[in-house]
């Protein structure tokens, strides 16, 4: 059973979000604020953490920074009535992975949250399986019906990503950032050669597709 933390001054919301998790299958801790959650944390493992921005003593960005110090893996997601592109900016960069503007869909909640497990999941266990295609990021290998498709560093570096959040677009500066150094010369539209020597490779896959998105970049699709 996945456990999962509630952080959130509301009392009522707290309790609603908790009940509501719980109702699906989750072990559930809710509190406050963050120097509760901090306590919280001390005794328990957790999977999962939904945190409020405007929480009285210490707010949601300094408490996720403070995970994200000692924890880089665990997700969190940001549950908040401020739905500015700044205050959304300013809570990925202090590492959450999604975020929620109030007033909250819980049963969007609930797919978000399994969403971010999954993921959390393949980060963890560093292996992708999709239909006949596994890839093993250990030792940098994809295979396809068994048979091994051979792939350098960065083609299986994107792929990788891509099959990580189907359906998320990337744009090519994303990528490049990512997977060229900074001092490269090459364009953002070196990322179109890799992502055709990928399409050839698995020519012959049906589980997923390669989609170009036209004056943005790419992202998988799961067939």
């Amino acid at each position: 059973m996945f456990k999962v933390l509630v952080v959130e001054d509301d009392r009522e919301l707290n309790r609603t979000v908790s009940v509501y998790l719980k109702q699906n299958g989750y072990d559930v801790v809710g509190v406050l604020n963050a120097e509760d959650a901090y306590d919280a944390m001390y005794s328990n493992m957790f999977d999962l953490i939904i945190s409020d921005i405007m929480m009285p003593g210490i707010d949601g960005y300094e408490f996720a920074e403070t995970v994200r110090d000692t924890n880089k893996e665990i997700p969190i997601l940001f549950m908040t009535a401020r739905d500015d592109f700044e205050s959304k900016k300013r809570g990925f960069r202090a590492g959450v992975d999604d975020y929620m503007v109030k007033p909250i869909d819980l049963e969007e909640l609930l797919l978000r949250i399994e969403a971010l497990l999954r993921r959390a999941k393949i980060a963890t266990n560093k292996h992708i399986e999709i239909g006949s295609v596994t890839l093993d990021a250990e030792e940098h290998t994809a295979y396809l019906n068994g048979d091994e498709i051979s792939l350098t560093v960065r083609e299986f570096n994107l792929l990788y990503k891509l099959l990580s959040y189907p359906k998320k677009t990337f744009t090519r500066t994303q990528l490049m950032e990512e997977f060229w150094d900074a001092e490269s010369a090459s364009g953002p539209r070196v990322v179109d050669v890799y992502m055709t020597k990928i399409r050839d490779k698995f020519s012959e896959c049906t589980d997923f597709e390669i989609v170009t998105v036209h004056g943005l970049g790419y992202k998988a699709v799961l067939k």
